[in-house]
């Protein structure tokens, strides 16, 4: 089956939860899966940027996926996520972590090295040869330093098997709509950025993996529904009144402000690891006052 079908709608990029000694907190991790799940999001991802992955080590990321996949069980599609700026090593995590019930790998482009639109093809290639989980490329330039180009996706699309989708985080709706236009029949396009998710469905993307939805997954996932189902005036009351959140989320770092938003609602303490830091206190009291009348 396709991944346009499998991961349409509200996929949640998942925090992870520390306890105040600096250990991953699994118990507030399935606690926090199970309030999206019943908040209705169509799927969860894990290992991503904001489950501050480059902090985990080895052992503590196989021990996230491991309790992601009993946590949610068979309720909803699980995507790890799988990146780095090594390809070797990037594809010896392929092999270490457990894969077996993903629905799907999501790998940011390499960040830092800053490789050569060839360089980036090359790199995914590699990956989609070393496991036979659908590949989702994820550009986020802001993160990586580089943009994986339109063309250079439209490439993998066509020409690498296993390359089954994007998250596209570029800001660029231009290049968003050259994907759209041009991508395979089944080539899953979703946002990565909860600001634009909705006028990104409006161009034809199938859904979006977001950060807010940790901490609003029912507003959330239900814009993200509405404006599936072209009802864009249900989409848009829904999408205001989540807009100045997003602006909080991402006031100074992700995902200090989920982190924020998640541990005043009794879900998960607000607790990072170096070098991210919680919410400085004029934005947390922003936050606060938003959470308490999000209609203001």
């Amino acid at each position: 089956m396709s991944l346009k079908n499998t991961l349409r709608g509200t996929g949640v990029a998942l925090v992870t939860p520390f306890t105040a000694s600096g250990a991953v907190d699994f118990a507030a991790l399935q606690k926090l899966i199970r309030f999206v799940l019943d908040a209705g999001v169509a799927y969860v991802v894990t290992l991503g940027t904001t489950g501050e992955t480059s902090t985990l080590s080895k052992e503590e990321k196989v021990e996230v996926v491991q309790v992601t996949f009993d946590a949610v069980g068979a309720q909803v599609p699980v995507v790890v996520g799988v990146g780095g700026n090594n390809t070797a090593e990037v594809i010896k995590e392929l092999h270490r972590l457990p894969l077996e019930k993903a629905a799907a790998v999501l790998s940011a482009s390499p960040y830092y090295n800053k490789p050569s639109q060839e360089g980036i093809y090359q790199h995914y290639k590699a990956l989609a040869a070393a496991t036979s989980k659908p590949i989702i490329l994820y550009n986020v330039p802001g993160r990586t330093g580089s943009n994986l180009t339109a063309d250079t996706v439209l490439r993998l699309a066509h020409e690498v098997s296993g390359i089954a989708g994007i998250k596209e985080a570029s800001g660029n709706m231009v290049q968003c709509m050259h994907i759209l236009r041009r991508a395979p029949q089944d080539f899953l396009v979703v946002s990565g950025d909860d600001h634009l998710a909705m006028a990104q469905i409006a161009c034809g993307m199938q859904g979006v993996i977001s950060v807010a939805a940790n901490c609003w997954p029912r507003d959330f996932s239900n814009m993200v529904r509405a404006a599936l189902q072209q009802d864009f005036e249900g989409a848009r009351i829904l999408n205001h009144k989540l807009l100045p959140g997003y602006d909080l989320l991402f006031a100074e770092n992700n995902p200090a402000g989920v982190k924020a938003a998640l541990a005043q609602l009794g879900i998960i303490q607000n607790y990072l690891r170096l070098p991210l830091v919680p919410l400085s206190d004029g934005v947390a009291k922003q936050l606060t006052a938003y959470l308490h009348n999000p209609s203001a």
